[in-house]
Parts: structure tokens; sequence; C-alpha cells
């Protein structure tokens, strides 16, 4: 049995008060058990382990695909003062039909509706989803457990279940993608009185906030699954979403937007998140797991040419290889912290895709220009 040292300090702020449904631990590979209160539903789950250093969005967060497979640990130190409102406000408080994480862990959890659209508390909607959470958990220390080790595999125990050998799959070895992808096109409308350019987007586990930003411009939307026939498509531009997991694993999808990208009549092409490294992939370039991802906001990113700086929003676990892209391709975007890559571009066709997400505006919203650079690109053809 393997021997795990214990990380059991409290705190520096308020702590989760002991809840109903008992107590339990966040054990991580490494070996450190972190003890809490359960919120939600109590009983065990297991993922990869990320953090996230956003101030608000825990409704978004929890409902964005991109998190699927993973235990959520939230480091802003107060979660749930605002409740969870009704379903029918989902496009401006969801980015899915459902919650994706596999748990969640916080410092402190308020157990409250503070918020006039809220229909129910964080507690009660994560219990009626069956995901656990757990609060009163040092998150501090966490974080900078992640931080110094990298992003590590874990498990949410109850008090009390009978201690095992720590056996969790790691679950950005499977096609996580396949699990968030339409089973068949989606059509969204335009707006009205708008010009309406047809713009499909490869759904990878597409956040609402993508298509809403899209139709609010005008266009005709419409999301098809992730492996589907792009060269034969009849639209004006093509859009490569966000989505959970490995880019090595989305090789059908790799395959056909290389297919695409050589057609003699070019469509506007244009990647978020996930989406950019699947373009990178496509044209030869290669990409690598980063130690501990970049979720979170105000990430400060530098255009390559200008030396324009952005605030950006980003929610990645993987990274382009700068060195790995092929002539007539280059680098659009710098992360200014660790100098990773953040946006690639082809230098005369229109293909351009970024690791951040500029329809996520919990601040500033300088970045949401990319789309305008997009449309741009689809009404010049």
């Amino acid at each position: 049995m393997r021997t795990r040292a214990s990380v059991l300090e409290k705190p520096s702020g308020p702590s989760c008060p002991s809840s109903p449904a008992g107590r339990g631990f966040l054990e991580l590979e490494d070996g450190s058990r972190f003890e809490g209160a359960f919120f939600g539903a109590a009983h065990a789950t297991d993922g990869e382990v990320v953090f996230n250093t956003g101030m608000v969005g825990y409704t978004e967060s929890l409902t964005d695909p991109s998190y699927r497979g993973q235990i959520l640990v939230l480091t802003y130190p107060l979660i749930g003062n605002y409740g969870v409102p009704a379903f029918r406000s989902a496009s401006d408080r969801f980015e899915s039909k459902a919650i994706h994480v596999r748990g969640l862990v916080v410092a402190s959890y308020v157990d409250a509706r503070g918020h006039w659209e809220a229909e129910q508390s964080l507690g009660s909607w994560l219990g009626s989803n069956h995901i656990p959470g757990l609060g009163g958990v040092d998150t501090r220390e966490l974080t900078k457990r992640l931080r110094r080790r990298g992003t590590m595999l874990g498990r949410i125990v109850p008090e009390g279940d009978a201690a095992s050998e720590f056996a969790v799959a790691d679950p950005s070895a499977t096609d996580l993608v396949s699990e968030v992808t339409s089973l068949a096109p989606v059509a969204y409308h335009p707006a009205p009185g708008r010009r309406s350019p047809h713009i499909v987007i490869v759904d990878c586990g597409c956040k609402r906030s993508i298509v809403n930003e899209l139709r609010r411009r005008g266009c005709r939307v419409t999301a098809v699954p992730y492996r589907c026939d792009l060269t034969a498509l009849d639209c004006d531009g093509i859009l490569l979403s966000n989505g959970p997991g490995d880019p090595a694993r989305c090789g059908a999808t790799v395959e056909a937007v290389a297919r695409m990208l050589v057609r003699p009549d070019p469509v506007p092409v244009a990647g978020i998140c996930l989406g950019c490294q699947i373009l990178a992939r496509a044209v030869g370039g290669s990409t690598y797991k980063l130690p501990y991802g970049h979720r979170g906001q105000n990430q400060p990113v530098q255009e390559a040419g200008t030396g324009r700086c952005l605030i950006t929003s980003q929610n990645h676990g993987y990274a382009v290889a700068a060195d790995s892209l092929p002539e007539g391709w280059e680098v659009w975007y710098t992360n200014l912290n660790d100098g990773t890559v953040e946006g690639i571009r082809h230098r005369s066709r229109p293909y351009a895709a970024v690791q951040f997400h500029p329809e996520a505006a919990p601040g500033p919203t300088d970045s949401g220009g990319f789309f305008d650079d997009f449309l741009e690109a689809v009404h010049g053809r």
C-alpha cells in the first residue's frame, strides 16, 4: 500500500463549515492529501486535477466542455455566493447543457443564492448532477503543489473509505472530444435583419459563447461533428472550436483539416484553443503538454509585428511548438508570462488561430476583434 504524506493545513481565509454530507479528501498521485467538507454529491470521483485562477464565472467554467475529465480547483477563495441561475438564461450563464468537470475543489463554499437570477445554490446544482464538491480545502497550498509538480491525477474520496492503491486512469489518454461533440449537424439562425455568411463550426466541444459571438455578428452558424468531411461543406468560413484533451487524439479531425487546407479556392479558417492545436498539427506542426496549463483570466499575450498586448482568458493544457511550424506559417501571438505560442497564422492564406478565448469577457474585451478579423476574411473572398 502506498504511503501518503498529509497536507492538512487550513486555508488562511474563512473555512467551509462541516457539511451534512460529511468530510472527504482530495488525494493526488504524489501521495499528498487535502481534507475538506463535501457539498453537492458526496461520493468518490477521479480525474486530472487542474486549477483556474479566475475570480468569476463558476457556472461558465463548470459547463465548459474543455474541462471534460478533470477535477477543477478554483483559486478564488469565495465560491457559490451568487448561486446558479435557471437554465432559461443558459445563453448568458452556461457554456453547454451539462456539467463537464468530474469534481470541484474550493477554499470557501457559500451555500447561498445571492443574485436576483439565482434559482438554486451551487451545492444543490452539483448534487442534482451527481458531481462532488469539496470545500474548506487549502487551495493555496494545493495550487503551489500543482505548479511545482505539474498537473497530476487525483481522486476525491469520502472520509472513512477503505484506503486502496492509487489507481486513476489518465483521461487525456482517451478521446475526450468524442464525448462532447455534436452527434449530428446543428443549425443556429442569425440575428434578424443581418447579412448571413454561413460559418461552419467543427464542434470539438464548442462553447455556447463562440456561437453567440458569431450570431451577434449576423452569421448563420452550423455546428458539425468533429469527424466530418470538411471538403464537402458548402460554407463561407470554418471555425475549429475549443475542446478537451490531447490534440494527438484528434487524428481524424487533423486529417480532415489537412485535406481541406489544400483546396485551390481557400475557405477562411479560424481556430480557438484546441482548434489552434488541430490547425497546427494539420499543417505538420507539433504540440506538447504544458506543465500545469493556462487556466484563468487576465493573461497577457503580445501580437507579432505590432507589439500590441491583449488581456485574455485562457483554458488549455497543451501548446503548439513554435519551431515546428512549416514554411509559410508564423507565430501570431506569444504569452508574455512564459513565452509559449498563443496564436498562429498563414502569411498569405486566410488561416489563423489563437490559444486564448476571444469569446470570453470577464473583464477586458479587446480580444473579441479576432471574430471581426475572421469575418473580414470571409466577406473578402
